[in-house]
């Protein structure tokens, strides 16, 4: 059994989805691991992880129109301390993960025909989100 880690960053330019699918699956074919589980995970309680649709981009503004009903920056909130948007971005993270578990299969990922990996920022501002890789297999 062979593991590999990796950690890097995705800078944002605020609220959205951004696809890192292609980070991923370089990096995991340059480990030459045939068949495996990769983990990834993000170090932060104010974004996450969403496996999504990668082809129609209208997906992905519908998904931060749902969210932000969800959790509207202007709610009732009492923890406001890093800013308005802190607390809805908490919550956004509650109800996704910051965790996924993608199996590897021939040394790639096996992701659906549409599926794409994307870090969600629900914070306004810029930020950047360290994001760490687990690959375990053979």
């Amino acid at each position: 059994m062979k593991q590999s880690v990796h950690h890097f960053t995705i800078s944002t330019r605020g609220k959205g989805l951004y696809e890192f699918t292609r980070t991923l699956s370089e990096w995991v074919r340059d480990q030459k691991i045939h068949t495996g589980l990769l983990t990834i995970f993000c170090r932060h309680t104010s974004a996450s992880l969403l496996v999504q649709e990668n082809a129609d981009p209208t997906v992905q503004g519908d998904i931060l129109s749902y969210f932000d009903r969800l959790a509207p920056d202007d709610g009732p909130y009492e923890h406001n301390y890093e800013g308005l948007d802190d607390m809805p971005a908490h919550l956004k993270t509650a109800l996704t993960q910051v965790q996924l578990s993608i199996p590897v299969i021939d040394g790639g990922l096996v992701l659906g025909t549409w599926q794409g990996v994307y870090l969600f920022e629900h914070r306004v501002r810029p930020h950047r989100r360290e994001i760490v890789l687990h690959l375990l297999g053979e």
